[in-house]
This record gives C-alpha cells, structure tokens and sequence, in this order.
C-alpha cells in the first residue's frame, strides 16, 4: 500500500478474507465482513494477504507495547480530518473512504489518506479506526515510510473536534497470509478505541508482497 490505501457494535467486523492485490501505481485491499465494508490498501511493498500473487517475505517480528486504553470516548472523538507523524515528516488530509463489494480502495492521490467510514472513528470509546493510503515504488506517497515509525512515537490526528494524540504501540510488516490470518484481530471493532494506519510494502517489481501495520492507542 504505498500510493494507494471505523465503531461497530460486538463481532460484526469478522474478516473472512483479507487479499491485498498490488499493483505499480496501487494497491487494493480486499476485506469480506459479516455485516460493514472493509478496508483496503494501496501501491507500496509490503505484502498483504490474498488469493492473488503468493507471498514471498516473511513477516518481520512485530514490536508491542501493550497500550492502556480509554474507559470513554474522547472530547475530540469524530471522523479524522488529518494525520500527522512528526518523526516521519508525514501531514496528509485523511478522506472518508467506503468499501466497495468486499474492496476498500484509498484515494488516488497518494498524498492523500483514506478513513475507512465503515469502522469506529478516531476517537471513540470502542473500536478500531482504520486509516489507509498509497505506497508509491518511485516515491510520493504520505506512507511510504511508514514501516520506519518506532514504537512509541506520537501519531496526531485531527479531528471537526480539535486533535487527538497517539502512540504507536505496535508496527508489523505482515505478508499476506499472515495478514489474512490476523485480519480479526487486527481491525477488531471490538477492542478500546484505537487507531490502525496500513499500507503496502515490499515491492517485487510486480507488485507489493507485504503490508505495514502500525497500531496505536490514545496518549
């Protein structure tokens, strides 16, 4: 997902397939759920799960930290507007973005963010606000670093409500299979409020094998 790539009620994001399909310029993220639209990501390296291309890279040991969560949901709690990483030099306005059939597509505009308005937003009491965007092979997209955040570093968003401060607890590149694998956990809208930034990674020449997920909790 580099150039490319929210609060539900229990156990209605149950992510049967999770199949990230890239391609030069982006990438595709297929999710199927029970009952809401799922996310999908975009054109970067590293691979997501999928019934398309097998996955090569195996997935690098996730870095956690395990986060203390909200008992309530936050005065600046609603649809993001904007995502910045300081440590990263990433500020990119964030969009609205719905599933279509069982694909999430990110905007086109690399520079540009997708917030999937399926999911919880940022914010809230309970569950996951996913945030997605293009990987670019040749450079330009919001995300193509995004496997170099660290854990521990501040992730602001900006909300209509004002802005709300993150800390990245965890960042995984995950394969495809591995991806699909974990896919409930992952954008489970049924943990405390956090958020999810994903896009791809590890680009073959053909397509990108991976994805990079960074989970964050409010600081």
């Amino acid at each position: 997902m580099k150039n490319q790539r929210s609060g539900g009620g229990p156990s209605w994001l149950l992510p049967a397939l999770l199949a990230v399909v890239a391609f030069v310029a982006a990438t595709v993220l297929w999710l199927q759920v029970d009952t809401p639209e799922a996310p999908k990501p975009a054109t970067r390296t590293l691979s997501a799960p999928a019934e398309t291309a097998p996955a090569e890279t195996a997935p690098a040991a996730p870095r956690s930290v395990t986060p203390a969560q909200p008992a309530k949901a936050l005065d600046e709690a609603g649809p993001p507007r904007g995502v910045v990483i300081d440590s990263l030099g990433i500020e990119a306005p964030v969009v609205p973005i719905a599933t279509d059939g069982t694909s999430l597509d990110p905007p086109d505009d690399p520079q540009v963010l997708g917030w999937w308005s399926g999911g919880a937003q940022t914010g809230a009491e309970q569950g996951t606000a996913l945030v997605t965007g293009h990987t670019v092979n040749a450079g330009g997209g919001a995300m193509d670093d995004l496997e170099l955040v660290r854990v521990g570093a501040e992730i602001r968003v900006t909300t209509a409500q004002g802005t709300i401060r993150y800390r990245a607890e965890s960042v995984q590149v995950l394969d495809k299979d591995t991806l699909a694998r974990q896919a409930q956990q992952l954008f489970s809208q049924e943990v405390a409020g956090r958020l999810v930034l994903v896009t791809c990674e590890d680009w073959d020449g053909h397509g990108y094998r991976s994805n990079v997920v960074v989970t964050a909790v409010p600081a």
